[in-house]
């Protein structure tokens, strides 16, 4: 029963996702934000949003491990985007590379992709550095400073956002039923179904985090180990499906900015969060998960950023990253 309402959460996040990010890439489009700030900001934020929750409801929560339940989501997500969804973008780039105008070359809006790499390399490896139980002023003082990178970065993206994003990479809104008006939706309606999207995501996370813990406690494994890899995968993983379309099309600034920017936001938020409200000591798999997660994103920032183009090392090396932590997880185990 306990498995069965595990993937009865995982279903309501994942629908609450899928209706707030098809909601806010068309609120985007109506306030004709550019492609940069759609997929860094909207899109990145709304797929971002399930693994924040859960860590909020975790943290909220009075079951036992909530603390742990809390640190695996918010360290875990990072990493899994860092390395198997940044390998999965540059697999699909290549599989598509006949098809794509531009081959293996990188089509995107350059100054939002580094900003965002480097906005995730500093304060994700800021956070690490705080993992040894650093004294209660330091770390609420950090998390503080965390918190507040991200409006800051946020008003750098929407002043340098590049192109309006072009209709023709928008689905039409889930709940707009009149044909007519599929393509030209009001926002209004968006507005209302970004809520709805938004209290499916809460309600799931509840849900979630409650029989984590009871499946945890069955099967004797620490919380978070499961938190770190069934959380991001369930709730990061198959929201980035809309960039594996997207790069096979070549709209490379919203494929990786779908992903870049779910990385600033997991970096700072839920980071910030944790900070502030827990003690931050991270067991050796959470250490090792951010220590890989970096290693993803300096990956992206030489291939990406420096060399401008999708390589197939590159692509093997972040699947090697991935592989290497669920190896780590399995000896450990």
């Amino acid at each position: 029963m306990d498995v069965a309402l595990l993937l009865a959460s995982f279903a309501v996040i994942l629908c609450g996702a899928l209706l707030f990010t098809n909601a806010v890439e068309w609120i985007g489009h109506r306030l004709k934000l550019g492609e940069g700030a759609v997929g860094s900001l909207l899109a990145a934020v709304g797929t971002a949003m399930p693994e924040t929750l859960i860590a909020i409801v975790a943290l909220l929560g009075t079951a036992e491990g909530g603390d742990q339940v809390a640190i695996g989501a918010i360290v875990g997500a990072p990493f899994l985007l860092a390395t198997l969804a940044m390998g999965l973008v540059g697999l699909f780039a290549y599989l598509y590379r006949e098809r794509r105008e531009q081959g293996l070359e990188l089509k995107a809006h350059k100054p939002t992709l580094e900003r965002d790499l480097l906005f995730f390399l500093s304060f994700f490896a800021l956070s690490l550095a705080l993992a040894w139980g650093a004294p209660a002023p330091l770390r609420i003082g950090v998390g503080v400073l965390v918190l507040l990178a991200y409006p800051f970065y946020i008003r750098r993206t929407l002043l340098g956002a590049g192109q309006v994003q072009g209709e023709e990479t928008l689905n039409p809104l889930v709940f707009e039923r009149r044909p007519e008006r599929r393509k030209d939706p009001g926002l209004a309606l968006c507005v209302v179904q970004l809520l709805v999207g938004l209290g499916a995501m809460v309600g799931g996370a509840h849900l979630f985090v409650e029989e984590l813990l009871k499946i945890a406690d069955s099967l004797g494994v620490e919380a978070v180990v499961l938190a770190l890899i069934l959380a991001p995968l369930a709730t990061e993983l198959p929201e980035k499906v809309n960039s594996f379309f997207w790069v096979r099309e070549g709209k490379d600034s919203l494929a990786l900015g779908n992903i870049t920017g779910a990385m600033v936001f997991q970096s700072t938020i839920p980071v910030g969060i944790g900070l502030i409200f827990t003690s931050w000591e991270l067991s050796a798999n959470a250490v090792i998960s951010m220590a890989l997660g970096l290693a993803g994103g300096l990956l992206a920032y030489e291939a990406l950023h420096r060399r401008g183009r999708f390589e197939l090392p590159a692509v093997i090396g972040w699947f090697s990253l991935y592989a290497a932590f669920i190896l780590i997880i399995v000896l450990g185990a």
